[in-house]
């Protein structure tokens, strides 16, 4: 599934998009549009106009045009990026583990006879002309540890407040970039339980903080978001690869969640 980790290979695919002139855009239908954005408005708003600059907040793939509209590129839980045919990725963790065209949402054209597309077979992804980026948080790849305690404050006048750590880490408004495999493997290493709700100490913040850094950096070259420590015993039976305690599992933040009940506090 694609997180932080994924959609900033994406960007640097994307990158070979860039200062070429496009000629036509399409999209599979206006549900896959976000915002408003149609496939009539994403052919006016991108045709004869150049990519200019891949960036990325979070899990949000943004390439800005010249004297145009950002567009902004949302990836679900199996989207992927192809240009000219290369992918950034063979496969994703959850996803089917082959290409096929059947399951290409959007498609942009360049001149010169080359392509962008979005291959999402489970179709959670969307495409939005001029996305809102300052709704998202810090982007988890260079929060600092003072972001980072107030990305996770419990804070009454949050909505989600009172939400367990692990939502407030997956909380996109709150840190930008991070999801269902990154926060397990995270508090696994920190030593933090996933559903906790009381707030954390200064000493538990640089521990989660330090676990952050060194989960990106370290799954960063194993190859992505599912290399986790913990990634092979996600499953009923699984044990914690420090202390061999067997695995508790729930649901949390809407999202299945492994942790060990021995030393995650």
């Amino acid at each position: 599934m694609p997180e932080i980790l994924e959609v900033e290979l994406y960007r640097a695919l994307a990158e070979r998009a860039l200062g070429r002139t496009i000629d036509t855009v399409w999209m599979v239908d206006a549900r896959y549009g976000r915002g408003g954005t149609t496939a009539r408005g994403l052919q006016r708003a991108l045709a004869d106009h150049m990519f200019t600059q891949a960036r990325r907040r979070g899990k949000l793939l943004l390439l800005d045009v010249d004297e145009g509209p950002t567009l902004g590129i949302r990836f679900g839980m199996t989207g992927g990026l192809a240009v000219d045919g290369d992918q950034a990725l063979d496969r994703l963790r959850y996803g089917p583990g082959i290409f096929d065209d059947k399951w290409v949402r959007a498609r942009v054209t360049f001149v010169d006879g080359g392509n962008l597309l979005v291959h999402d077979p489970r179709r959670f992804g969307s495409l939005e002309l001029m996305p809102n980026e300052v709704r998202l948080g810090p982007d988890a790849l260079g929060v600092t540890s003072a972001e980072l305690a107030a990305a996770l404050a419990v804070n009454a006048t949050r909505a989600n407040a009172a939400a367990p750590l692990k939502a407030r880490l997956m909380d996109q408004s709150r840190l930008a970039g991070v999801g269902n495999l990154l926060a397990d493997e995270m508090l696994w290493r920190a030593g933090l339980d996933p559903q906790r709700r009381d707030p954390l100490t200064d000493a538990e913040l640089r521990a989660l903080h330090k676990a952050l850094r060194g989960t990106l950096r370290q799954l960063g070259r194993r190859g992505g978001s599912h290399m986790g420590d913990l990634m092979q015993e996600r499953h009923a039976g699984g044990r914690c690869p420090k202390d061999g305690v067997e695995l508790r599992s729930a649901t949390v933040g809407g999202r299945t969640t492994w942790w060990c009940p021995q030393h995650q506090r």
